[in-house]
C-alpha cells in the first residue's frame, strides 16, 4: 500500500501485526496444516474482534472502519496476513458481507458474521470452468415456497468450515444468488487437495437442494451488479495479500544475501545481485502501486475500477510468482527445502496466481475493456 496512511490506520496496521505475530507465526501455520479447517474457529473470532469483519459494513449495520474507506482498510489486514501466509476466511468472509450489505436483508446474518460466530463463503466456480462469475450452470427452479438448487461449484474457500455459502445461479429471471446454509439436506462438501498447506478448498454438491424464498439475496434475475462488486473485492483484496507475501519474501531474501558470504564479501555486494535485487524491489513497489490505485477505484466506485483491478489483478498474479522463484534461486540449496519457509509464500502466491481469475483472464478482461470504452471491435 502506497498511499499516505492516517495515524489511525498506523495503528490498526500495528495492531493487526501485532496479533498476527503473537498469534499466527510461521511456526503455528505450519502446525495449522495439518489441522482439519487450517484455522481455529475462536482465533477468527478475536480477528473479527479487531474490526477485520466489520469494515464493508456500514455503521447504522453495526459496522465501521477506521478511515471511512472501509476498503482500503481492510486491505491494510490483506497485505499483513499475505506477509505471514496467514490463515483465516478474510476473503470469502468480506465479499459475502459485501453482497448482503449491498443486496440489503439478512441483517442477523450479516451480524454473525461481523462477529465471527458464523463462516461464509462464495461459491462461485464451477467445474471445468474458468472466471466467469456472470455465466453459472447450477440452475435455481422454483417450488410452491421456494427454490430447488441443483449443480456442483468447485474451488470454494474454507467450504468445510464454513456456516453458510453465497451461490451463484442461473434463475429462469437470469443471474441470482442465495445463502444456502451448510447443513440444507442435499448439500454435500467434498474436500479437495490445495498446493497452499494452511487455505482448505472443496467441492460443493448442490443435490436438489431446497431453499427457502428468504434465502434469496437481492432481487431474482438481478445479480450481475452484485458479483461484480463482489468480483472486484475479491481480487483487490487477494492481489493485496500477495503483494505483502512478496513484501516479507524479498525481505528475507536480501538479508539472507548480506549474511551469507562468498570468497570473503557478502552475496549482496556482487553487482549482479545488486541489480536483480533492484529489478525485483521495483516489480514489488510496482505492485503496491496498482493494488493502492485499484483499491482506491473500488473505494470510490470510479468508472475505472473495473480495468484498474484487471491491470493490478493480471500484474501482481503474474510478478509475484516471477520474484517468489527468484528468491528461491538466489537462497540456493536451501531456497528448496521443506524446514525453510520460501515454499510457503509460493504456494500462496501460486493459488492465488489462479483464483479470481489468472492473470491471463484478467488480461483479456482488460483488453474487452479498452475495446468497449473506445467502440472498436474486436
Amino acid at each position: 500500500m502506497d498511499f499516505e496512511l492516517t495515524p489511525d490506520q498506523k495503528l490498526f496496521r500495528a495492531t493487526t501485526k501485532k496479533f498476527l505475530d503473537t498469534e499466527v507465526p510461521l511456526s503455528t501455520v505450519r502446525e495449522l496444516s495439518t489441522g482439519p479447517h487450517g484455522f481455529a474457529r475462536d482465533w477468527w473470532t478475536r480477528g473479527a474482534e479487531l474490526g477485520w469483519t466489520a469494515l464493508l459494513v456500514p455503521e447504522e449495520q453495526g459496522g465501521g472502519s477506521v478511515s471511512d474507506a472501509g476498503l482500503l482498510d481492510l486491505l491494510i489486514v490483506a497485505e499483513e496476513m499475505g506477509r505471514l501466509v496467514s490463515p483465516g476466511p478474510l476473503l470469502p468472509v468480506n465479499v459475502v458481507l459485501s453482497a448482503l450489505v449491498e443486496a440489503g436483508g439478512h441483517e442477523s446474518t450479516v451480524e454473525s458474521l461481523m462477529a465471527g460466530e458464523t463462516i461464509g463463503t462464495w461459491a462461485v466456480y464451477e467445474p471445468g470452468s474458468g472466471w466467469t462469475p456472470d455465466d453459472p450452470s447450477v440452475t435455481a427452479t422454483p417450488t410452491d415456497d421456494g427454490w430447488t438448487l441443483s449443480g456442483v461449484k468447485d474451488r470454494v474457500e474454507a467450504a468445510e468450515a464454513a456456516d453458510l455459502f453465497l451461490v451463484t445461479v442461473r434463475a429462469p429471471e437470469g443471474l441470482t444468488q442465495f445463502l444456502v446454509p451448510a447443513d440444507a439436506p442435499g448439500l454435500r462438501v467434498e474436500p479437495s487437495w490445495s498446493l497452499d498447506l494452511v487455505r482448505r478448498f472443496g467441492e460443493l454438491h448442490l443435490d436438489d437442494v431446497q431453499v427457502p424464498a428468504t434465502a434469496l439475496v437481492g432481487r431474482l434475475g438481478a445479480a450481475a451488479p452484485l458479483v461484480d462488486r463482489q468480483r472486484l473485492i475479491a481480487s483487490v483484496l487477494q492481489s493485496a495479500e500477495t503483494a505483502g507475501a512478496v513484501d516479507r519474501v524479498l525481505e528475507f531474501t536480501i538479508a539472507w544475501a548480506f549474511d551469507r558470504y562468498s570468497f570473503g564479501r557478502p552475496l549482496a555486494s556482487y553487482q549482479a545481485l545488486k541489480h536483480r535485487f533492484a529489478d525485483m524491489k521495483t516489480w514489488l513497489e510496482a505492485c503496491h502501486g496498482i493494488v493502492s490505485a485499484a483499491g482506491r477505484a473500488v473505494q470510490d466506485r470510479s468508472g475505472d475500477a473495473a480495468e484498474l483491478v484487471a491491470a493490478a489483478a493480471s500484474y501482481v498474479g503474474s510478478k509475484a510468482t516471477d520474484i517468489i522463484q527468484d528468491c528461491v534461486q538466489l537462497h540456493g540449496g536451501i531456497g528448496v527445502t521443506w524446514e525453510h519457509d520460501l515454499h510457503l509464500y509460493l504456494r500462496r502466491a501460486t493459488v492465488n496466481r489462479a483464483l479470481y481469475g489468472t492473470p491471463e483472464e484478467h488480461r483479456r478482461a482488460l483488453a474487452d475493456l479498452v475495446i468497449a470504452s473506445e467502440g472498436v471491435s474486436a
